[in-house]
């Protein structure tokens, strides 16, 4: 299984920020992503064709979009459709980013329909799960992550969960490291990521083996290699460390 490094560059660059960024990540990878790399590029919407040109024709290299509206089209003001992702170069999504649960309040109902509906039109993605420090503290990691799977897979038809092998790819973002600086302690990630595998089993039997897990949370480069050796680690979630190509490439090679 490759590891998956990502980058979520969320409200940050605009266009001639990110052609050069992206120029700098593309230019440094043609030589050669490492063979047991993938690295996904989350920019902002209006960066997405910008990205996936300079990345056209680098192996290892993909672009995805932080969000979609579940639906082809429609009077939906604001918002923007998987099509539309595509269309502009997107071959990922992201669903259930802690940002989009607690900052603007969508529920596991509303991630599940995200889930489902960016699945069957053909996207790979990226289900982001995690507990606050409050839900940690009292006891309710196992609880929280349960919720937020079962909500999100269960729906899925078994036709649909046997094709998710190379479709789905789940972050675990423990909510209280994320822009925080603090990084959960390896026993810690290890439980975590331990308890996601176990649930995921649980929900798709055998295929639980090959989905990757992902940790996100205040990743950087002088910790990203000692995260990416911890059991059930497959790849990292990276926020502001992945900014800045140089910084970015040094967490890819971690």
């Amino acid at each position: 299984m490759k590891k998956i490094i990502a980058a979520n560059w969320k409200m940050h660059k605009i266009r001639p920020e990110a052609a050069k960024e992206a120029a700098v990540l593309a230019q440094s990878l043609v030589k050669g992503t490492p063979d047991n790399r993938l690295v996904v590029v989350f920019p902002p919407y209006t960066d997405i064709a910008t990205v996936a040109d300079a990345f056209s024709g680098v192996n290892n290299l993909a672009v995805g979009g932080q969000n979609f509206y579940p639906a082809e089209s429609g009077a939906y003001t604001g918002e923007i459709s998987p099509a539309m992702l595509r269309d502009a170069g997107a071959t990922w999504a992201l669903t259930g980013h802690s940002e989009r649960r607690h900052i603007f309040a969508e529920n596991d109902d509303i991630i599940a329909k995200k889930t489902a509906f960016g699945l069957a039109q053909g996207f790979k993605i990226m289900l982001c799960v995690g507990e606050t420090l409050k839900e940690r503290d009292d006891g309710e990691l196992k609880s929280v992550l349960s919720r937020q799977l079962s909500t999100a897979i269960a729906p899925l038809s078994p036709a649909e969960r046997d094709r998710l092998g190379d479709k789905l790819a789940i972050a675990y973002e423990p909510v209280w490291a994320i822009g925080t600086g603090k990084v959960a302690e390896p026993q810690e990630i290890i439980d975590a990521h331990a308890e996601v595998r176990d649930l995921l089993r649980g929900l798709v039997g055998d295929m639980a083996k090959d989905l990757p897990i992902l940790y996100g949370g205040s990743v950087k480069a002088n910790n990203a290699g000692a995260i990416l050796a911890l059991d059930n680690v497959d790849g990292l979630l990276v926020g502001g460390a992945s900014l800045e190509a140089t910084g970015f490439l040094e967490i890819i090679g971690a």
